[in-house]
Formats: C-alpha cells, structure tokens, sequence
C-alpha cells in the first residue's frame, strides 16, 4: 500500500510540474494552416501579458517579475516589448535594451514559458531590425521557448513595404534559427490584416500575422475583418489588446472585451494583454506602489490588471 501511495505522489507531482511548465508540455510550436500546433500536433493557445515599453519601465524588466506572472498569473507566454526609437530607446542605447531584455528572455526559459522577443516600433527600421534578430536569433535560436516579433504596429508602411521588411528579417533569423515562430505585423496599427489575407508572405514556415484591438474602440468591424482572414487560411496572432480604447485609457468595455475573448476561445488564438507598467492610464495593469519584482497583491492592482489576472487563471488551456 505505501508504495502505491509513494507511486501516485509521484505521478501527481511530474503531472503538476508538467501542468506548470508549458514548454516541457507543448515542446516546439509550428503553426499548421491556421493554428498554432506543439510537437505532439494539439492545437495550442498561449495567454499572456505583454511587459510595457522598456525604455519607460525598465524597473519590471527583471527575473522576479516574470517568474510571478508565470506562477500567480498562470501566463505562458511573456512579451518583451523593447522600444526601438522612441526616447532612449535601442537605436540611442542598445546595451540598456539588451540588459532590459535579456534577463526577461532568460528568465522565461527558466520558468518553461514561451517569450516573444519584440521590436516594438512604428517605424521602418530595416538594417536595425536585421541586425538585432540576427543577434537574438545566434542567442536564442536554440530554445524553443522564442518567439520573435517583427515589427510592432506599422502606422505609414503599405503592406508592400511591409512584406519586403519581414522577408528580409525573416532570413535573417532562418540562418540561424530554423523552426522557431516568427509574427509579422499588418498595416495601420495592426488592423488591415484583411490585406494581408489577400497577399500573404509565400515561401516561409510557421510565420504567423498579428492583429492588435482595444475592445472599447475596435468592435465588430475588426473582428469580422479577422475572422474573415481566418477564414481564409491565414494563421493569426493577436499580440496586443485591451479592454479600453485605442488610447490605452477611458473606461473599460467588459461586453465588448468578452466578445473578443468569445472570437479568440472559438478559433483558438494566442494572444497578449497590453501591459505591466505603472502609468496613470487604464491599460497600465499595476499603481506607482507596486513592487518591481512581483507579490502583487490585489491593493496595488488596477481594475485591468485584476481582471487580465482573473482571466488568465481561469482560462483551460
């Protein structure tokens, strides 16, 4: 009897640590006609939280803050948001980026999450871009934890340019990196994805495109664009959004956020909830109070940030 006992303690404790490690379950994602499958063929949907720009809040940039989000939160996959132009970003200091970066990236391989390795710009940056995924993907390349997007939310580009910008990256990481999952955003904020189901990038792997909706602006008309490019064929990422509007502040549109969650759950999307920070805005989830490093309680959360929480825990996967 004690050594059935001891038996089924074992079983329950490699089931819980398998159960809390996404990447130890799921192994090397591929994306399969439209869905994001694992190394066993399952359909896979990875829910997260996208840490804010690094260049203003650097301070959650830590192993601390991610190991909370992937343990209390129940996140498995963490986005790192590196801010390539915009007021010291990593065009003016790319070392502080990389020691904003790399710990988050580190730290999520540690905890057997998936992290998206982010080039959070509006801007076309090409030879920029190429060199910095060409250097994530020597280092990183190796870890099937990695995902990396390409460019966050084009404003001006046409999808011409745009495709001309991603194939180039994406080359760039192939030589080094083969298999790993790569996003690629659309144009005018992340919203005319209907563009790219009509011309879609030919001749790559397990590339998939971003969608990015702030529920209480972006409603019907977005989500019918989406599922119509679903609907033809094209894999889908949605690696930003929100409960509010498009500014990041104004209230918060539950009816409207749960028909988004209702869209995303039916064709079984990934996808990122905008963001850790501390700025007086709606869609900054944590107050001026809060810890760098995680042991976030409910009185140093705002209203978004409880409820991403709330959502996450609760979401089957």
């Amino acid at each position: 009897m004690k050594k059935i006992i001891l038996t089924l303690i074992c079983m329950l404790a490699f089931a819980t640590s398998h159960a809390a490690n996404p990447v130890r379950r799921h192994g090397q994602l591929r994306v399969d006609g439209t869905q994001l499958i694992d190394s066993h063929h399952r359909p896979v949907q990875l829910l997260g939280v996208s840490l804010g720009w690094h260049n203003f809040w650097p301070r959650f940039y830590n192993p601390g803050a991610v190991r909370w989000l992937a343990k209390d939160w129940k996140a498995t996959v963490i986005r790192a948001a590196m801010g390539a132009k915009i007021e010291k970003g990593y065009l003016d200091n790319p070392q502080f980026a990389l020691s904003c970066i790399e710990p988050v990236v580190e730290e999520a391989i540690r905890q057997g999450i998936y992290v998206i390795i982010d080039w959070h710009s509006h801007d076309l940056l090409t030879e920029q871009a190429k060199e910095f995924f060409s250097q994530m993907a020597q280092k990183y390349g190796k870890y099937p934890n990695v995902i990396y997007e390409l460019y966050n939310e084009p404003v001006n580009d046409s999808w011409h340019d745009l495709k001309t910008y991603h194939k180039t990256i994406i080359d760039e990481i192939r030589r080094h990196d083969p298999d790993n999952i790569i996003l690629c955003g659309c144009p005018h904020w992340d919203q005319d994805i209907d563009q790219v189901a009509a011309n879609p990038i030919e001749g790559v792997e397990n590339v998939m495109y971003t969608v990015h909706f702030y529920a209480a602006t972006h409603k019907d008309y977005l989500r019918e664009k989406t599922q119509e490019a679903i609907n033809s064929g094209l894999p889908v990422f949605i690696s930003e959004c929100a409960g509010m509007e498009a500014s990041g502040d104004g209230p918060l549109n539950p009816t409207e956020w749960q028909n988004w969650l209702d869209l995303i759950n039916r064709n079984r999307l990934s996808y990122i909830c905008w963001s850790v920070s501390d700025k007086d805005e709606t869609c900054s989830m944590l107050l001026p109070q809060a810890a760098p490093d995680g042991k976030w309680r409910a009185e140093v959360m705002k209203t978004w940030g409880r409820m991403v929480r709330e959502t996450l825990r609760k979401t089957r996967r």
